[in-house]
């Protein structure tokens, strides 16, 4: 007769456990982040300082204060650039935004083995991929990952088209 109590116990405590686990807020979608422009700001032999403008678009059903994130963004296969932002700014739910970030590369890791695989040529329609985590303040610091594959066309300024999205729907445990 003893046992029977002691099960009682036992599954209050698991359905407590589930309950306190589920609180601890919902699972959070991937972001699209899109490289939307590079522009290059100055360029010797040493470094080369270029203007990256992306789009962070929230596909969540709550908006999200972002506090930051980490980045690698690859050109043609190859590491560019990599980084922190501690840019700041409110994403809407399903909304997006767009911000600048400023990049520095040297020659021989980025911008240089880019034209030599071009061929010479102009930096139009580059494939790019840009992966990370986006750090969101909901309840406890969570980092949502990310990753998007593209088009940028650097000899323009203008948005680059997206060839496909390969978005990881990854949420974070609370």
């Amino acid at each position: 007769m003893t046992k029977f109590p002691g099960r009682i116990a036992l599954i209050l405590l698991v359905a407590a456990l589930a309950v306190a686990c589920s609180s601890f807020g919902p699972k959070l979608e991937s972001p699209t982040v899109t490289v939307l422009t590079v522009q290059t700001l100055s360029s010797d032999m040493f470094a080369q300082k270029f203007k990256v403008r992306l789009q962070v678009q929230n596909p969540n059903d709550m908006e999200l204060k972002v506090r930051g994130f980490e980045y690698e963004i690859f050109l043609m296969g190859d590491s560019f650039a990599e980084g922190n932002s501690s840019d700041q700014f409110l994403l809407p739910s399903h909304g997006e935004a767009e911000f600048d970030m400023l990049v520095t590369t040297n020659f021989v890791s980025g911008l240089g083995r880019l034209i030599s695989r071009m061929g010479g040529g102009k930096l139009e329609d580059v494939d790019y991929e840009i992966v990370g985590k986006v750090f969101v303040d909901k309840g406890m610091l969570r980092k949502i990952p990310f990753n998007h594959r593209g088009k940028v066309d650097f000899t323009k300024g203008r948005k680059g088209s997206d060839q496909r999205t390969s978005d990881q729907p990854t949420g974070t445990s609370g």
